[in-house]
C-alpha cells in the first residue's frame, strides 16, 4: 500500500479524551468508523494513537495490532505515533515496545510511525522502525530539530508547529532549515490548536500537504463546532484548496 499524500492526512484522536469532543475516536471499532468516513470525506491517509482497553494511549503490540487493522477498512496507509509521553518517558521501553512490531502480521503493522526529533533516542528508534519495515515520518517542530534529524530519506518530514504568535512565519523557517541542510523526504506541514487552520491555509498556498483531525484541533475555522474528523477532513480540503472556508484564521 503506498504512503503518499497529495493534500490531507487524518489525525483521528491523538491524547484526546470523550469530555474533550464526543467523536473523538477511542475503542478500535470506533477508529475503523471514523477512519472510513475520513477517507470517504478526502483524507488520503490515517495517523492514530492505539489505546488499550482502558482508554489510555498504548505502543504494546497487541494494542497497535487491534488499532491498525481497524484503520486499514479505511483502504489507505496507516500510520501510528510513537510520542515518549506514552511510556511515561522512559526510552527503553519505548525502544522495546517498538521492537515488538516487527512480529506483526502485515495487516496488524504500520506503515509508517511518527517520531518527534527533540526526543532523546531518535535516530535509535529511527533504525528500529526500518528494522522492522515500517516508514518513518520526522517529527520536526523548530530549525533546531531540523538539525537533528540528519539527511534521511525518511517517508515523509513532518513539519509541526505547535503554537506561538507567528506559525507561519514559524513553518518558513523550519522549511527552509530543512532544504539547507538537505534533508530528504516530502514534507507535510500543520499545526495544532490556534495553528492549526492558519497552517493548513499555508500549506495550500506552498502546495504542500497538511493534516486535520482532532488530535489537532476540535473546532472549523471560523471557531465553528464539528461533528467529528470528516467534518474537520471536508472542511480543511476547502481551505487548503483556497475556497470561502479559507478566509482566513479562527475567530
Amino acid at each position: 500500500m503506498g504512503t503518499e499524500v497529495n493534500r490531507l492526512k487524518v489525525c483521528l484522536n491523538g491524547g484526546r479524551q470523550r469530555h474533550e469532543h464526543p467523536a473523538v475516536p477511542v475503542t478500535a471499532a470506533e477508529v475503523g468508523a471514523a477512519a472510513v468516513e475520513a477517507v470517504a470525506a478526502g483524507a488520503e491517509a490515517v495517523h492514530l494513537h492505539p489505546r488499550d482497553a482502558g482508554g489510555a494511549e498504548s505502543l504494546a503490540a497487541e494494542d497497535i495490532a487491534a488499532g491498525v487493522r481497524a484503520a486499514r477498512a479505511a483502504g489507505v496507509a496507516v500510520g501510528v505515533s510513537t510520542g515518549l509521553w506514552i511510556t511515561g518517558g522512559d526510552v527503553a521501553r519505548r525502544r522495546a515496545a517498538v521492537r515488538g512490531w516487527a512480529d506483526l502480521a502485515a495487516a496488524e503493522r504500520p506503515d509508517f510511525a511518527s517520531v518527534n526529533a527533540s526526543e532523546p533516542g531518535f535516530a535509535d528508534l529511527v533504525g528500529v522502525l526500518r528494522d522492522a519495515g515500517i516508514g518513518v515520518e520526522a517529527g520536526v517542530w523548530s530549525v533546531r530539530d531540523a538539525e537533528v534529524v540528519g539527511r534521511g530519506p525518511f517517508t515523509r518530514v513532518l513539519v509541526e508547529i505547535m503554537g506561538g504568535a507567528d506559525p507561519v512565519g514559524q513553518a518558513d523557517a523550519v522549511l527552509a532549515g530543512l532544504a539547507d541542510l538537505d534533508v530528504r523526504g516530502p514534507r507535510l506541514l500543520h499545526g495544532e490548536g490556534a495553528a492549526c487552520w492558519p497552517l493548513v491555509a499555508h500549506a495550500g498556498r506552498l502546495g504542500l500537504p497538511t493534516r486535520i483531525g482532532l488530535e489537532d484541533v476540535l473546532r472549523g475555522p471560523g471557531g465553528e463546532p464539528v461533528s467529528g474528523n470528516a467534518e474537520l477532513v471536508r472542511l480543511a480540503l476547502g481551505v487548503w484548496a483556497g475556497g470561502p472556508a479559507g478566509a482566513g484564521p479562527p475567530r
